[in-house]
């Protein structure tokens, strides 16, 4: 590894042997009062200068012992590092009022009053005027200490700031996440569900085969669309408010009936499969399944005929995704303007769960899709896993077929309950029991 000084450091040691030489050049040449240039006298006053500046390298770690030392030197003379360890106390100390004493004794020394013959007036000027040799530069490091602590609470108090909102911010998201999973659940869920019951009622009391089929098939398509809306609700709501269906039965991802229904319609499909496939949560195995399914549609519309490779990587805590296709036979279409709603609101999708999502062209002329799921610690340590419960097989659902009165109808005081009101029931969450009877706790279902 190779070693980068410190510009500070650098600065404090070219500072200290400047200081230093300068200091004891002055002092061996020019020793002050009638001593001759290297006399005994000015050897000394030239190693005090010496020391003096050396000192200056702990400038900044120890401004109060630099600043002493000076003091104890200025006893042979004013030593030229005198200011620079007055600054050092004002800039780097720790604003202490005795860390100040030294200081003006030092100022005093440099001054030396007592050694004056004038009028006391000229020797309270000279005394002024000659201690503003020290006292400046530390009233200048002060003043500059305080300008940075200043800066430094300015962006401290910017930064709070601005994480109290993004803080508001998400509060916000998740409230008005919340308040539309409510209207989903409130509204549209209702009416669907109403919707299920009357296919299901006409599907019962139809005598006509077209009719009942057509009924039965409405009927299914309700109750598919009642799992995804309970999906996206459980997507919407905060982590607070569906963190049980984080905590529900895993289950396990399957594209194989996706990949087949496209295949069916034309496309060649490669899927590959890398790694064991571990248990995720209902959301996050149902948000996997929808980024194929966008990717795949886009194909669909896009770039028919173009050969798409799927691959789906476990690796126990993250499922990653990649579709990517090829060159379509005609001019491609595919961008992210105003085409590209269903993978913008997509990656919204894939950010409720806290995965990322990256969709471009490729190098080919093609397109790719790729997105990574992570999966909760908790989930991913469960190995036990029901394979009826794989994504994104819907619900199990009594049929139609079933006979009022058979064993296979739930019946309430010996009344049967047409099987597409358990089927529907049983999608809603809603409790079914024998009527006058209380549903017992386990078979009730999340609301």
């Amino acid at each position: 590894m190779k070693w980068k000084p410190n510009r500070a450091v650098v600065g404090d040691v070219v500072l200290a042997l400047v200081v230093g030489c300068v200091g004891a050049w002055s002092g061996l040449v020019e020793p002050g009062g009638h001593e001759p240039p290297l006399s005994p006298a000015a050897w000394a006053n030239g190693a005090a200068q010496l020391v003096a500046g050396l000192a200056l390298v702990a400038r900044r770690r120890a401004p109060a012992a630099v600043v002493t030392l000076c003091v104890v030197l200025c006893a042979f003379a004013a030593t030229l590092a005198g200011p620079f360890a007055a600054y050092a106390v004002g800039r780097h100390g720790r604003g202490r009022a005795r860390d100040w004493n030294p200081v003006i004794v030092l100022a005093l020394l440099f001054a030396r009053p007592w050694t004056l013959r004038l009028p006391p007036v000229e020797i309270v000027f000279n005394t002024l005027t000659t201690s503003l040799l020290v006292l400046a530069p530390a009233l200048l490091g002060m003043w500059l200490a305080y300008r940075r602590r200043l800066i430094q609470a300015l962006a401290d108090r910017a930064e709070r700031a601005e994480r109290e909102r993004e803080l508001m911010a998400e509060q916000a998201r998740s409230e008005e996440r919340a308040r539309l999973a409510g209207e989903m659940h409130d509204v549209i869920t209702h009416r669907v569900s109403l919707m299920v019951l009357r296919a299901g009622a006409l599907r019962t009391i139809a005598h006509d085969e077209v009719v009942r089929e057509a009924a039965e098939e409405l009927r299914q398509v309700g109750c598919q669309a009642l799992e995804e809306l309970r999906d996206l609700v459980g997507v919407l709501r905060s982590e607070e408010t569906f963190g049980s269906a984080r905590t529900a039965e895993p289950v396990v991802l399957d594209l194989s009936a996706l990949v087949e229904e496209s295949r069916a319609a034309g496309i060649e499909i490669d899927l590959t499969v890398v790694g064991v496939p571990h248990p995720a949560p209902p959301v996050v195995a149902r948000t996997a399944y929808r980024v194929v399914q966008e990717a795949l549609t886009n194909v669909h519309k896009h770039a028919p005929g173009a050969a798409v490779t799927v691959r789906v990587g476990h690796t126990g805590d993250l499922i990653r995704l990649a579709v990517r296709n090829g060159p379509a036979g005609g001019p491609a279409g595919i961008t992210l303007g105003e085409g590209g709603t269903g993978l913008s609101g997509l990656r919204q999708r894939v950010e409720l769960v806290h995965g990322s999502l990256h969709a471009g062209p490729a190098d080919d002329g093609g397109f790719e899709v790729e997105a990574s799921l992570p999966i909760p610690p908790a989930v991913s340590t469960t190995r036990a896993v029901s394979t009826t419960r794989a994504v994104p097989t819907t619900r199990a659902v009594p049929t139609a077929s079933a006979a009022p009165g058979s064993a296979d109808a739930p019946v309430t005081h010996g009344v049967p309950i047409p099987p597409v009101v358990s089927a529907a029931c049983d999608v809603l969450g809603a409790p079914v029991g024998p009527a006058g009877e209380a549903v017992p706790q386990g078979r009730r279902g999340p609301r």
